[in-house]
């Protein structure tokens, strides 16, 4: 593979150890300057070498402890991708410094002067065509972002989400013409995130049971919206809530159905805090919607979609959010296993390393092994989604496989820390809340299990 380019270097250098070039005919990198681990646009170089913005920490040694812990990606791993990875590490590593994430996950906030960074980078866009300003739906690519980010905090991994995949995703696969029109190019820069309204608080797995009506206004030319949408997480940055919908009293399960988009600050919404343990970039929310009049041309898929919204949210929505959100949780399982392993050879007992006796010693490589084994089924779901391949089996296994053994590699980790493991000063507390919740957000394990099941025609 090739590696990224430094100022001054002939050939880029390689955390995989491999030596390459920029390809023929490409113009050499260019340099802002030196930086010394502070991130300035002085100490940035700017690649040509891929399609992406590369942004590079010249003379930064903060990433490579975190380096020096990680699995290798798969040998058929695009040559982009590798690149796109190193890239990301080293913006987390210059923007997303240990103490500023726990500072923001006790704030329940992501920094959104960081995230605009990110977003300059190219990356929100790799969901999205490019006639729409994108980079091109690459899922692999998508997936590698939030790993990467995950390894440093979900603080700016969630906000990605919301803007490439509840976005970039839904739009591109069921927004309108005009939609696609208005709304990708603005998505594909970072300028616009969105929310799911989609469970209520008597309705999580049963989805085709939502209670919040959509009608549409006499004249016929808006949606008049009522009802109530619980964990709405982000609807208090969102420019969108992407909102599920009873649109038809009288039609059949399933074909009374219909998704819209919601401006969270149209007349007649509220939105009340929900505090939570888990991956804190935010509060989530409870939205209320007391007669909201939204235009009719915000039904997502335009007018023409109204009820046919199940056929947009059960598909390849679905698939994708499996894999985001599990991608999520490797990411921070990863970060769990980087600091165990460093902290086992770091902490001295007895005159020696703990990961030089044999209990830490094995309990580090059974993490390590799990964690393997859960990127290898995220691996698999992944490319198949890629592909555009039948994959709603093999995202509910990976969904399923890698929360359930997530939260197992987490405990493992925060037990080799001890005391330090529960500490503030450390972030394997925080490692430890994110993953516990795993097997329940984006769809529980009971559910993955279910789904799994049907649609392997278990008798039953």
């Amino acid at each position: 593979m090739q590696g990224s380019c430094f100022p001054g270097q002939e050939f880029c250098p390689s955390e995989r150890g491999v030596q390459g070039s920029c390809s023929p005919g490409q113009e050499p990198c260019t340099s802002f300057g030196h930086g010394t681990g502070t991130v300035r646009p002085e100490s940035f170089a700017i690649s040509k070498c891929t399609g992406l913005l590369h942004w590079y920490v010249a003379g930064a040694d903060t990433h490579r402890g975190l380096l020096s812990t990680a699995i290798m990606p798969f040998p058929n791993e695009p040559d982009h991708v590798t690149q796109l990875r190193e890239t990301v590490r080293r913006f987390g590593a210059a923007e997303m410094p240990p103490e500023k994430v726990r500072q923001w996950d006790r704030e329940h906030r992501f920094p959104p002067e960081v995230f605009r960074k990110l977003a300059a980078l190219g990356v929100c866009g790799l969901t999205i065509d490019e006639q729409y300003g994108g980079q091109g739906r690459d899922l692999l690519a998508a997936v590698a972002v939030i790993e990467e980010l995950c390894r440093h905090g979900a603080c700016l991994a969630g906000p990605f989400v919301h803007c490439a995949f509840y976005g970039g995703v839904n739009i591109s696969e069921n927004g309108s013409d005009e939609q696609k029109r208005s709304l990708l190019p603005r998505l594909a820069r970072g300028e616009l995130l969105f929310a799911y309204g989609l469970t209520e608080p008597d309705v999580g797995g049963d989805l085709a049971s939502v209670g919040t009506t959509a009608r549409r206004a006499p004249d016929g030319s808006s949606v008049i919206v009522n009802g109530t949408k619980r964990w709405c997480t982000g609807a208090d940055f969102a420019d969108y809530i992407y909102c599920l919908v009873q649109s038809d009293g009288d039609a059949p399960r399933y074909a009374n159905l219909s998704l819209v988009l919601i401006p969270p600050r149209t007349p007649g919404v509220t939105i009340q805090p929900i505090e939570h343990a888990n991956i804190r970039y935010t509060l989530s929310s409870d939205v209320i919607f007391e007669d909201v009049e939204i235009p009719l041309d915000n039904v997502v898929g335009g007018p023409q979609a109204w009820n046919r919204g199940w056929g947009m949210l059960a598909g390849e929505a679905l698939d994708v959010e499996r894999i985001e959100i599990t991608a999520i949780t490797f990411g921070i399982a990863q970060a769990a296993v980087e600091e165990a392993w460093r902290y086992g050879q770091e902490r001295q007992q007895f005159g020696r390393p703990i990961s030089g006796h044999q209990a830490v010693r094995h309990a580090l490589v059974d993490a390590r092994t799990k964690l393997e084994a859960c990127r290898h089924m995220l691996h698999h779901a992944v490319t198949l989604a890629n592909a555009r391949r039948p994959c709603g089996v093999e995202t509910s296994m990976a969904k399923l496989f890698v929360a359930e053994t997530a939260v197992e590699i987490a405990i493992i980790c925060q037990r080799v820390m001890g005391a330090y493991g529960l500490s503030g000063e450390y972030s394997m507390e925080r490692h430890v809340r994110d993953l516990l919740g795993m097997p329940i957000v984006g769809g529980s394990s009971n559910m993955q299990r279910n789904n799994i099941a049907n649609r392997l025609k278990l008798a039953g």
